[in-house]
Parts: structure tokens; sequence; C-alpha cells
């Protein structure tokens, strides 16, 4: 058994004016992670048990591994999160990540949390820095039905 490192969780709440069935096809469904979660796409079925591959929509480059560990439609999704996009993190081995859907009064309320890193973790620092953008491009894209793009930063004048 690793030892987990003893920073908390990371722990997002988002909530959205979409069904809660809408928000878990979001997380689910291809179709729509490869338009917020920098182009990933889920290819296998979604049952305890299956390795789920999120490979990169065109490329099909692996940039995450998952077993799925709890399948509760459309309550809860329990992953393990193997990082293949960069092979240092990749050494670390798999952490974790939870989603919880929540009725809220026709309101969804989605809790993401992200833990059993291993001692140490970079995976950690780097996947701090991705969640609140994809979160917040699930969110957009489900409430205006277009994703959330960077557009350029405009040239800075010289001081």
């Amino acid at each position: 058994m690793r030892a987990v490192d003893t920073r908390p969780a990371q722990v997002y709440r988002v909530f959205f004016r979409a069904p809660r069935e809408k928000v878990w096809e979001a997380i689910t469904k291809p179709e729509f992670t490869r338009r917020y979660f920098y182009g990933s796409e889920a290819t296998r079925p979604w049952r305890v048990g299956t390795t789920q591959l999120f490979l990169e929509h065109g490329t099909g480059r692996k940039l995450v591994e998952s077993e799925v560990i709890e399948y509760d439609r459309p309550r809860r999704l329990v992953l393990s999160w193997l990082v293949h996009y960069d092979a240092e993190l990749n050494a670390e081995g798999p952490s974790r990540v939870t989603y919880e859907l929540e009725d809220d009064g026709g309101i969804t309320r989605l809790t993401a949390i992200h833990d059993d890193f291993p001692s140490g973790s970079k995976v950690y620092d780097n996947v701090a820095g991705g969640w609140p953008f994809i979160l917040s491009g699930l969110k957009t894209l489900l409430e205006t039905g277009t994703p959330l793009r960077r557009e350029k930063a405009p040239a800075r004048a010289a001081l």
C-alpha cells in the first residue's frame, strides 16, 4: 500500500441550470467531453471494473486511463485516474476522481473530488490548474450550448 499525501483532497462544487441527467451525460458521453475536457473522449462502456480510456479526439492519443470503481447513474461516478499525457506524472500511479450529482430544486449540484494522491505528488499540482477550467467549461457548454474557449490575449502596449 502506498503512502497517501497529507495535502487535502481537491474539492470543486459547481451549480448548473440543467437537469441532473443532462449533467451526467455531459460527464460520460464523448460528444460532450471532447468539447470541454481538453478534447478527450471516453471510449469504453461505463461499468464497474471496466478500464476506461480517455483519448484525444482526432489523434487517438491516450490521455488518461481509469478503472470504474463506482457507477450509480445519475448520482455518483468514482474512477481511478492514471495520467498518460506526461511520462513523469504517469510514473506516480493512479489517484482517484469522484463525481457526485444532486438535484437541488431544479438545479444540479456537482461536487468533483480528486484525491488519493501518492506522497509528494506532482499530479496534485498539475490537475489543480485543470479542474476549475474543465468544470467551468462544462457549465458554460450546458448552459449556453457553446464551449468555453480562450481568445488570444491582446498584444500589450510598450511602457
